[in-house]
């Protein structure tokens, strides 16, 4: 896939390309979950736009689009390809001012339609990473100002005033885990302490793993229940030692902070998660590991169905 191919000039190259990659042995109905082609049809005709399926099953009507990001968008599917392509292909990301310029389209919508490529990204079903033989580098790191100042719970018990001090004690802390040579898992925490990092590291590493940290207090004690625990003194300007090293997170966390800083620029709190799945879906699948641009945008298209992002108030 490149961005002088037909699928990003025409619409409907762009849905029969969604639906050789959504539905690579024929269409699936997204009400019922029915996959019997000889009860599926495609209607056609002047009173039926293109790509509109009938299912026998449940005798709903779909396309396919119905079940994902893009359900309900009036923007045209080549143009949806042309973003999630863009914003596969930039390792620290593509603004929606860029995407904006770039396919016609207003900055407002743009930014919506970033946010729900993004969601299409994010990682389910994941099973514990690590194993036998194998390393698991984690750390933490500090990214722009919260939406709400925090004041520690034993300053407020006591009555006393917050002082600033750490540069990063009032930041947004972002707890990242990377297999060596494989993927990483980012998360946003409200608080980088010893409970909540440990509660993570618990739920996403196989216990055999070589864990790999700095100095940081907030791992010694969980640090117990993996098979080694080794750690590096950043302190010490000590950032090897042997094998042991957080060098690939250090790397994952350097790509974010550039991302972030140079392209974007700025996030609220509450959206911070979905700029971490981005990142984390690049780095899952970068080029190092054998994918392409293409490659990268067409998996996102894959991962898009079952998952809904609207923001519309409730009623």
């Amino acid at each position: 896939m490149k961005l002088t191919d037909s699928i990003f000039q025409d619409a409907d190259e762009a849905r029969a390309f969604m639906e050789r990659e959504r539905w690579p042995h024929g269409p699936v109905c997204p009400h019922c979950g029915n996959v019997d082609r000889a009860k599926i049809t495609e209607l056609q005709g002047a009173k039926h736009r293109a790509g509109l399926y009938q299912c026998a099953e449940c005798r709903e009507q779909f396309t396919v689009t119905v079940g994902t990001v893009y359900e309900r968008s009036k923007i045209p599917l080549n143009k949806w390809l042309a973003a999630i392509f863009l914003m596969n292909a930039g390792k620290k990301g593509t603004s929606a001012h860029q995407i904006h310029r770039m396919i016609g389209v207003t900055y407002k919508t743009a930014w919506f339609m970033c946010h729900r490529i993004r969601e299409s990204m994010r990682q389910e079903g994941l099973e514990p990473m690590g194993g036998g033989g194998k390393i698991v580098e984690a750390d933490e790191t500090y990214y722009g100002k919260p939406d709400k100042p925090r004041v520690s719970p034993r300053r407020v018990k006591e009555g006393r005033p917050y002082i600033k001090g750490d540069k990063n004690r009032n930041n947004r802390p972002v707890l990242a885990l990377v297999e060596r040579g494989g993927r990483v898992r980012s998360f946003h925490v409200p608080v980088a302490d010893a409970a909540s990092v440990a509660q993570i590291v618990r739920d996403n590493i196989h216990r055999e793993t070589r864990l790999h940290t700095d100095e940081s207090r907030l791992y010694p004690v969980v640090g117990k229940e993996f098979a080694k625990h080794e750690t590096v003194n950043h302190s010490a300007k000590e950032y090897a030692r042997g094998d042991v090293t957080t060098n690939t997170v250090e790397t994952y966390f350097s790509v974010f902070k550039r991302g972030m800083r140079g392209t974007y620029q700025h996030c609220k709190e509450k959206h911070l998660h979905r700029y971490l799945a981005e990142f984390d879906f690049r780095f899952n699948h970068r080029a190092a590991l054998g994918f392409t641009d293409g490659e990268r945008a067409a998996i996102a298209i894959r991962n898009s169905g079952g998952k809904r992002l609207t923001y519309r108030p409730s009623h």
